[in-house]
C-alpha cells in the first residue's frame, strides 16, 4: 500500500552537488519519494538511504505530489538561470529531472505534475534538460518534449540495466526490457536525442546482443557500475542493499568494477563512439572511436 499526499514546495530548483554537479547546474523533482521503489530499480536505489527524503519511510511505500511544481519552477526560473550563468558559466541553466524520483511514476497519469512541468518549461526553457525514467510512460507526454526539443537542449535518457527482466529473488523491473527499447525507438523515430543508461550495470546474458538492440533503438548508452555509481567509491550503499548477492548468484565478476570495463569493451565494438561511462556518459561525453 501506498501511501500519497499532496504538498507544495517553495523552489523545485535545487542547484547540484556531489555526481550531478559534474552533469547539470540543477535538479528537479516533480514528487518526493517513488512508488518503483519496491520495483528491481529501487532495490539498489541510493535515495532510498536518504533520511532527508524518507524521514524514515519505507522507500516505495510513500510519495508526495508535488503540486505547485509548474508554479514554482515558473517563479524560479529567471534567477536560477542568472546563478547558473555566474557561477556555473560552462553548464549554464541545465536541468536533470528526476535524481531521486521518476517522472512517470503511474501516479502522473492522474496527477499530471511531470506534465506541467515540462509545460513551464516551454515558457522559460532551460538551456539544456536531461529527462531520466525507468518507464515507458514517457511516451505520454510526447507531444510536449516535442515543442520542448524546439526550445532547449533536451535529452531523454531510459534506464536500461541488463537484458534480463528479473533477477532470482528480487521484485521485477517497474516496465520491461522490451518495453522500454520500444519507447527508445519510438523517441528516435520522431527525432528526439534518446540514450539508454545501463546503471547501475546488472548481469547481462548476451552482451553482444544486448547492446545491438540498443544501437538500433537509442543514440548512445551510458554504462555505470554500482561501485563509484552510487556515490561512494567502493559502493556501500549498494552493499547494504540484497541487489549484489542476488547479481552475484547469477554471475559472481558482475559485483567487480571489472565487469564494467568488460561490458564497455563490447558496447564499443557495437556502438563506436557512442558509448559513455560514469560520470562522463550522464554529461553527454562518449568515448572516441578507435
Amino acid at each position: 500500500m501506498v501511501e500519497v499526499t499532496h504538498t507544495t514546495v517553495g523552489n523545485v530548483l535545487t542547484r547540484t552537488s556531489g555526481f550531478l554537479r559534474q552533469v547539470t547546474s540543477h535538479s528537479i523533482q516533480p514528487y518526493r519519494g517513488c512508488t518503483f521503489g519496491g520495483a528491481l530499480c529501487g532495490v539498489g536505489c541510493y535515495v532510498r538511504h536518504s533520511w532527508f527524503v524518507t524521514r524514515g519511510r519505507t522507500w516505495g511505500r510513500f510519495l508526495e505530489v508535488r503540486t505547485n511544481a509548474a508554479e514554482s519552477y515558473l517563479e524560479h526560473a529567471d534567477s536560477e538561470a542568472r546563478w547558473a550563468q555566474r557561477v556555473r558559466p560552462s553548464q549554464g541553466f541545465s536541468v536533470f529531472c528526476s535524481s531521486a524520483t521518476d517522472p512517470f511514476l503511474p501516479q502522473e497519469a492522474g496527477c499530471g505534475v511531470t506534465r506541467r512541468l515540462l509545460e513551464a518549461m516551454i515558457q522559460r526553457p532551460p538551456r539544456q534538460l536531461i529527462l531520466q525514467t525507468h518507464s515507458d510512460n514517457v511516451l505520454q507526454v510526447l507531444d510536449v518534449l516535442t515543442r520542448l526539443a524546439s526550445r532547449c537542449e533536451l535529452r531523454v535518457q531510459l534506464s536500461i540495466e541488463s537484458d534480463r527482466d528479473t533477477l532470482p529473488g528480487l521484485p521485477p523491473p517497474a516496465c520491461s526490457v522490451a518495453a522500454r527499447l520500444a519507447a527508445c525507438r519510438q523517441l528516435k523515430k520522431i527525432g528526439l536525442p534518446v540514450v539508454v543508461t545501463v546503471a547501475p550495470l546488472l548481469p547481462i546474458a548476451d552482451p553482444l546482443a544486448f547492446f545491438q538492440r540498443i544501437s538500433d533503438a537509442a543514440d548512445a548508452v551510458v554504462i555505470d557500475h554500482f561501485i563509484h555509481g552510487d556515490g561512494t567509491r567502493d559502493g556501500r550503499r549498494t552493499l547494504q542493499t540484497e541487489l549484489p548477492s542476488a547479481m552475484s548468484a547469477v554471475c559472481p565478476e558482475s559485483t567487480h568494477i571489472a565487469y564494467r570495463q568488460r561490458m564497455l569493451d563490447v558496447a564499443s565494438q557495437v556502438m563506436p563512439g557512442r558509448v559513455g561511462v560514469h560520470i562522463d556518459g550522464f554529461a553527454g561525453r562518449y568515448l572516441a572511436s578507435e
